[in-house]
Parts: structure tokens; sequence; C-alpha cells
């Protein structure tokens, strides 16, 4: 079988898998992919958004999602209030949660919004609280990472979307949308994985 890779853009409310068990059963990447034997490469929370790689190339699929290998992947995160550069120090230092401390983050606030496709449902607004955007790359991928880190300053997530992850981007997919890497885009992943063979 020829192998397929593929980048997704996973919508609001969708799991990260192509089978769910539970009664009524949830939207999973069956909905929307209906290449068969592609497998996620990493996961997004059903309550995140954004890109997404997918794969029947199992040698790619487990040095991407490896995180000895260290591969950015880049997300813009609403959140509550307005961090100060102060408080996003302790992201970029690496930050205790739960029983880890996480590898330092690259964190930028973003001076304006970034133009997404609105969030079906969309987020409530909460007319005194005011909100703003970060874009954050991590090296690393644990569960619900970015909202327990936003939450550990006192920020906590509203929205979150992956933009990217390595080299490949989310520009030009809506969500729902898929499509197949092109040879430029496949070929670092490809030379990277024939580097890293003994």
């Amino acid at each position: 079988m020829p192998h397929r890779y593929l980048l997704f853009y996973k919508p609001f409310d969708v799991l990260s898998q192509f089978t769910d068990s539970s009664q009524p059963p949830r939207q999973t990447l069956k909905d929307y992919v209906p290449v068969r034997s592609v497998y996620p490469v990493g996961r997004l929370d059903q309550d995140s958004e954004g890109l997404m790689l997918l794969t029947n190339h199992g040698a790619l699929q487990h040095r991407l999602s490896d995180p000895k290998f260290q591969h950015p992947r880049t997300y813009w995160v609403q959140v509550e209030r307005i961090p100060d550069e102060a408080d996003l120090e302790p992201l970029r230092q690496g930050i205790q949660i739960q029983d880890y401390r996480t590898r330092p983050a690259d964190v930028l606030l973003l001076k304006q919004e970034p133009d997404l496709p609105p969030r079906n449902p969309p987020i409530r607004d909460r007319k005194a609280i005011p909100t703003c955007w970060l874009a954050i790359t991590l090296t690393e991928g644990h569960n619900r990472q970015i909202r327990r880190m936003t939450a550990a300053i006192g920020f906590p997530t509203l929205r979150l979307v992956r933009v990217a992850i390595s080299h490949l981007r989310l520009e030009g997919l809506q969500p729902g949308d898929w499509r197949d890497l092109t040879a430029a885009e496949l070929a670092p992943l490809l030379s990277e994985l024939r580097r890293s063979k003994p």
C-alpha cells in the first residue's frame, strides 16, 4: 500500500480518532476524512481545533510523535484577560504543572486577533472580561498542556487552534477540509527520517 500523508483542519468538538463507542456517537475523523488506513500523528483535544497530520507511514508517525525529537507545534491561544511580558515569562522558562515541568516554550502576545473562521459554537463572550491571543510553540505534547499552562499563570484558555506542525501550516484549509501534502512539504520530513536511521 502506498504511503499517504494528509493535512486536516480538525473542527471544534471532533475527536482525534476514527471510531467512537459512546452513545450517541460523537463526531470523529471518519466524518471528514474518507481515506482508509491513515492515523493521526499526535492528538488534538475534542475542544481544540486546527492542524492535524495523518499518515499510514509508521516510522514517520513515530518520529513526529516522539517528544525526544522535539518537533515544534504552534498554537494560537485565546485567553481571558491580557497578560504582560512578566506574566508570560514562566511559560518561556518552563513551568511546573501537575507532576511535570514543561520545556521552555516560545510565547508571543499577538497584537491583533488572528484571522480564523468563527468557532461553532462560539466561545462564551463576557463583556466585562477582555481577551487576547497568544502564539505558543511547544516541542512536547502532554495532555491538555497549553490549557494547564495558561491556567497556571492565571489566564484561562478560551479557544485553542493549532496552526503549525514543524514547517506544515494551516493556511488554505477551512474547518473540516483535508488535502494531501505537496512534494515540497513532504521532502523535509522524509529527509529527516532518512538521516535518523542507523
